[in-house]
């Protein structure tokens, strides 16, 4: 049975961090799907168009390039239920596993129709470095018919929210920040332009 990843992420914008999770979870599974989605819970959000053009650059941006890592738009939604139901039309009878952040779990019980998402998905939880999995939290998400599983990777400790309120350049991919300083997302975008592919990294 052909195994597909389902990640969704706010992406505002998507980070170094993004970008480690995307390669590890195309190592581990056949097919790999991440798209930007508005997130009910979060008041204000960069427009979808931006968000997701930006996690295609992160995409482009992986050496060696993922050939089952692919950008599909075309499933996001506010409801993740909505979402699934999509895979399901898309990959008949596939394994499908929903991938979704420890800074998460705590508001997932109260997520559109959570129950029978669920009981449709696998679901990965993705360490994130000051979110600490409360055992109880599991438990609730246990009741509700999930196995969660926790991802075995080392995320970098960097955040969207970091970047949106400090600008720093190690946050994002060089092509990440340059879209950003050029569509003037963000208020760090008002920074000088001499900082922008000042930090070159290598690998994620």
């Amino acid at each position: 049975m052909v195994s597909i990843a389902l990640f969704g992420t706010s992406a505002d914008p998507p980070t170094a961090g993004h970008q480690t999770i995307l390669c590890w979870l195309a190592d581990h599974f056949d097919e790999v799907a991440v798209w930007a989605a508005d997130n009910p819970f979060k008041s204000h959000q960069t427009p979808l168009a931006h968000r997701a053009a930006m996690l295609q650059l992160l995409i482009d941006d992986i050496d060696p390039p993922r050939r089952n890592l692919h950008l599909l738009q075309e499933l996001s939604s506010p409801r993740a239920l909505v979402t699934v139901q999509r895979a399901q039309q898309r990959w008949v009878g596939a394994d499908l596993t929903l991938v979704v952040g420890a800074d998460l779990v705590p508001q997932l019980p109260r997520w559109y129709r959570a129950q029978e998402l669920l009981q449709h998905v696998k679901l990965l939880i993705v360490p994130r470095p000051g979110y600490e999995l409360k055992e109880a939290e599991l438990n609730v998400l246990r009741q509700l018919g999930a196995t969660p599983t926790l991802a075995d990777l080392s995320v970098p400790a960097v955040s969207s929210t970091a970047y949106r309120e400090e600008g720093d350049p190690e946050v994002v991919t060089p092509p990440i920040e340059e879209y950003i300083h050029r569509e003037h997302l963000y208020e760090c975008q008002d920074a000088p332009h001499d900082t922008l592919l000042a930090h070159p990294r290598g690998g994620f």
